[in-house]
């Protein structure tokens, strides 16, 4: 059976939620037992002997006894003991286990919902009405809002039964609740906004239509635009408030979970304006709120294109690469703000440049030449600006970034990079760079042809190292491939479907997808250029392979993309068949 404690524990939200801890009673410890020197118990608070009378007029020596048969040492009774004996003590302890037994816990169910919002649309009723009357005299509703705070804090058991969720949206509490954002009290607006994010978190375990439910609730009694103005409330130099700060973050992270409440987090607030203007606050160290910014800013561009326009209207690119350029050669220390800060700018930028008006924003904001010199440069920041420009040149209008990256001398970078020793993440994104500068440079350009003689020069270095990247890949492939042949014999048609995801997301892992790169970048050159084609020939004939094998392994991406109507996908499965008609 569950206890009262165990129903009102609150969940653990973030680790700074404070606990209270009860002052100890004076008087409890001086009433402690003190013990005699035979081992007896004495009562602090207790006489030992009969009371004195209050007037005693008798003067003079105490009286000698009279000759009566002496009373017995009462060791255990109530001179000297705890004034019951020990078979009372007994009955008195079963008494009260069966008090225990008979506390029941209160049954959270419809019922307590509507008490509990009967209850909380009084307490908030009660405190208007003190406010409005005793406006110039706080001490008069002072009262009452220490009241409306418990209550909103108890808000928080809701958070364990989601499945009351929908009675508490239908008998209006939600309303009131999100309405307590806009309340004179800053205290009690962070107090709102905090349960909020308890009761939206990830962490509890609702179903989406419960979820739902309370969520749509709270945005139709307009939660978005209190946010907003919350963040330009609060004032940061206060505990309170900069706790007020990280909890509305909280809120939004969580509202971002649905693509279609992320869109209108940009579109109908100025959230995304102020979490700019968050980031780029100057600070040392980088606090946990300006992280969180950050964090959430790359939340709320990944999951709607309308943000990413929104950003890059505001000029966020420039802001962000400038304050990225503080990293060019300095990393940040481990494990602190400032390196997940790092982190989620790029996240951020990476975001943006997948879109084709962010990079030409990018390429104006010199971010192809910052790039640049974090790779030659750079500690931490050198992974991170190489997945950016793979990001930046990838895509269907990268022609733009890969002419910027050729004009600002980084092929001699990129294949710099490419020549050492890397690990797989890195080699992805050099193989990306490099099968897209292939695709988006025009034909007969200069750039096209600096980019060639970079594979061919040094007695086609470059192209060596390809077909041993390629080998290494085709037989992780193909040993994957291997043990999937074994289960797909075992199981049914309908079963092996079932399957296919997991099939290719284990083939993926291995390094499926740079495998196909790789071909895509060596089906490039074999169709530009006679002396490599002849070169990569008699490499892959060092293992008794065809240019055949480059030829089945774009077939295999063709064969699986799926008729689509997207310009970008038709553009590249124009690109691949036209490679394999090279074949």
């Amino acid at each position: 059976m569950a206890s009262i404690d165990d129903l009102f524990r609150k969940p653990d939200f973030s680790g700074t939620k404070r606990k209270f801890n009860p002052t100890p009673d004076p008087n409890s410890s001086y009433k402690s037992a003190k013990l005699h020197i035979n081992g007896d118990a004495k009562s602090k608070g207790r006489t030992t002997v009969e009371d004195e009378a209050e007037d005693d007029d008798v003067a003079g020596p105490e009286l000698p006894p009279d000759e009566e048969e002496p009373a017995p040492d009462d060791e255990e009774g109530r001179f000297f003991g705890g004034g019951i004996t020990g078979d009372t003590e007994e009955v008195l302890d079963f008494i009260d286990e069966r008090e225990k037994d008979d506390v029941q816990p209160e049954k959270i169910d419809s019922a307590w919902v509507r008490k509990l919002a009967l209850n909380f649309e009084k307490r908030i009723s009660k405190n208007a009405e003190l406010r409005a009357k005793f406006e110039a005299e706080p001490q008069k509703f002072m009262g009452s809002e220490a009241d409306l705070d418990a209550d909103i804090k108890a808000l928080s058991i809701l958070s364990e039964h989601p499945d009351l969720y929908a009675d508490f949206a239908k008998l209006g509490c939600v309303n009131s609740l999100v309405g307590l954002l806009a309340h004179e009290n800053a205290d009690i607006a962070i107090d709102a906004v905090e349960i909020i994010s308890e009761l939206t978190d990830e962490d509890v375990q609702a179903e989406q239509e419960q979820w739902d439910i309370l969520v749509n609730a709270m945005l139709d009694a307009d939660l978005l635009e209190l946010l907003s103005s919350s963040f330009a409330r609060f004032n940061e130099n206060q505990e309170s408030d900069r706790n007020g700060i990280y909890h509305a973050l909280s809120v939004v992270e969580n509202l971002s979970s649905q693509t279609s409440i992320s869109a209108r987090i940009g579109e109908e607030t100025q959230v995304i304006t102020w979490l700019i203007d968050r980031a780029k606050k100057a600070e040392s160290p980088v606090s946990q709120n300006k992280q969180y910014a950050a964090e959430v800013l790359a939340i709320l561009l990944q999951s709607s294109p309308t943000n990413r326009k929104h950003f890059t209207d505001v000029d966020g690119i420039d802001v962000f690469l400038q304050l990225l350029s503080t990293y060019r050669k300095r990393d940040p220390l481990r494990g602190t703000e400032e390196e997940e800060y790092v982190e989620n700018l790029f996240d951020c930028l990476t975001c943006i440049v997948d879109e084709t008006e962010g990079k030409h924003k990018f390429v104006d904001a010199e971010g192809v030449e910052l790039c640049l010199i974090m790779l030659r440069e750079g500690k931490m920041s050198k992974s991170r600006a190489l997945r950016l420009l793979d990001h930046a040149v990838g895509g269907r209008n990268g022609t733009e970034v890969c002419e910027k990256l050729v004009e600002a001398a980084g092929l001699k970078t990129i294949f710099g990079v490419f020549n050492k020793k890397q690990d797989s993440e890195t080699t992805e994104h050099l193989l990306g760079i490099l099968a897209a500068l292939l695709r988006h440079l025009p034909g007969n350009s200069a750039g096209r042809i600096r980019t060639l003689a970079k594979f061919v020069e040094k007695d086609y270095e470059k192209i060596g190292k390809l077909v041993k990247l390629r080998r290494d890949y085709a037989q992780r492939v193909a040993s994957v491939d291997e043990v999937i042949k074994q289960e797909r014999a075992s199981l049914t048609t309908e079963e092996q479907e079932d399957r296919a995801d997991t099939w290719l997301s284990r083939r993926l892992d291995v390094g499926l997808f740079s495998l196909q790169t790789i071909d895509v970048i060596l089906a490039w050159l074999v169709a530009e250029d006679d002396g490599a084609k002849s070169r990569i020939k008699a490499l892959l004939a060092d293992r008794d392979e065809l240019l055949a094998v480059i030829r089945a392994t774009i077939q295999e991406q063709l064969d699986g993309m799926a008729d689509s109507d997207d310009v970008q996908d038709a553009t590249e499965k124009d690109m691949l068949q036209t490679l394999v008609g090279f074949f």
